[in-house]
Parts: structure tokens; sequence; C-alpha cells
């Protein structure tokens, strides 16, 4: 299992969000480049970046950090937010990203998905935000009535990379992940699949690497940002 650190972007800063909403902010770092080379020098395998601003206005707003951070890291970085058309995809691949996260686009134009996939092999994610089984979109804002493993299995052929799978009232609250749906999702489709929200302790960790499903890593932020979770630590029990 792998270790995805999360930067949120938010107006230039790296923030965490309490369970998606905009308006309960904290900053971490004013500074995400700076951060981004913080969890490389700890030993990260992946960054785990997301355009908040994006996410709610539908394209990219936090560039520049997002650029600063390909520029000065040398692992590979999957980004999310505000990503919904083919050429804003090209766009970030061309910049150096590894992979793309596709979330409201999943929904709205699964089409694009089917297409980016087929383009980019192995570089097109799907993120799937869900409260009570159900996806949100745009940024958390707006549900559905799409269930999440409806949405995943309709992927199966479109051959993407990954599922992040985000369980929104988690999402920052540091209460832990909603291992259950996790492992029942990642039961569900042969798509791989990362864990999101909630992620607190090594125990959940722990948890999450033995949930009885072959998950391909979790996510964690504000966690690693309060020290919660000891970097060295938590990459040596995912390696076990």
């Amino acid at each position: 299992m792998i270790l995805y650190p999360a930067i949120d972007l938010k107006d230039g800063n790296a923030v965490r969000l309490l369970r998606g909403d905009m308006d309960k902010s904290t900053v971490f770092n004013t500074d995400p480049a700076a951060q981004a080379m913080a969890f490389v020098a700890q030993g990260c395998e992946w960054l785990h970046l997301v355009d908040l601003n994006g996410a709610f206005e539908g394209e990219p707003v936090n560039a520049a950090p997002v650029e600063a951070i390909l520029e000065q890291t040398n692992v590979p970085a999957q980004l999310g937010g505000g990503i919904r058309d083919m050429a804003t995809i090209e766009r970030w691949l061309r910049k150096g990203l590894a992979r793309v996260i596709l979330g409201t686009v999943a929904v709205e134009n699964p089409g694009l998905v089917r297409a980016a996939a087929k383009a980019f092999p192995g570089q097109i994610a799907v993120g799937i935000d869900a409260r009570d089984g159900r996806v949100a979109t745009k940024g958390w804002a707006e549900e559905t009535n799409v269930l999440v493993t409806d949405l995943a299995r309709s992927f199966e052929d479109a051959g993407v990379a990954a599922i992040i799978y985000t369980d929104i009232n988690r999402d920052g609250a540091m209460q832990g992940p909603n291992i259950k749906a996790t492992a029942a999702l990642a039961q569900a489709v042969s798509i791989p699949v990362i864990a999101s929200g909630g992620v607190s302790s090594l125990a959940d960790l722990i948890a999450l690497r033995d949930c009885g499903a072959a998950l391909d890593g979790a996510i964690s932020g504000r966690a690693l940002y309060d020290g919660a979770i000891d970097f060295a630590q938590a990459l040596e029990a995912l390696s076990a």
C-alpha cells in the first residue's frame, strides 16, 4: 500500500477542510511547494494534490502552486479539482503530472473519462466522493442519486488507473476512515482503489492494510500535518 500525503490547495495555500466545507479551512503552509518537499524528504512515493477552488469553479485555479510542486519535486503526483475537459487533461500531463483525477465529469460526462483513459493509459484516475454511499460532485457541493459502486463498476472496462474513494463525512474530521465501505468498493471492482477521508492514525492505516481487500493506497492530510501519523512508521507498516 502506498501512503499518499495530501496537499489541498485553497487560495494558493496548503490547507485542510473539515468535511469538505470551504468555510472551515485550516492553513497549514503558505508555501505548498515547500510542504511537498518536506513530504518528499520524509520518503513519500507519491503526492496527492487537490485544487479546491478549481473543484468549485470548474476550472484550474491553483495552477501556480501545482506547477511549483512539479518543478521542485521528483516523485509522481496526481491532481484533482476543476479538470473537466480534454484540453486541461492534456495540459497538466504535459506539465509533468503523473496522473489526473476526474471527479465531477465522471458523473456528468463519463465519455470524457473513457476517452482520456484510452488516450493516456495509466494516467487517468476517477475520484468518487460520497456521502452515505451516494456520489457528490462540484467540490462536494452537489449530491446525486448515483451509488458509489454503480459509478465505479461503470468504468470497469475503461482502463482507468485507479479509483480514489473519499467518504466526505470522515474527511478532515480525524475520526477514522470508512473501512467497511472502502473494502466493499475494492471487492466490487477490479480497478485499484485508494482510500481517502478520515485517515488519522497509524492504526487507521493498518486497519486499511488489513481490511480484507487489496487497496492500492491511502491518502492522509491533517494527521500528517499535525504529527498524529509518523511518516516513517507509516511507511514501515504499509510495506509489511
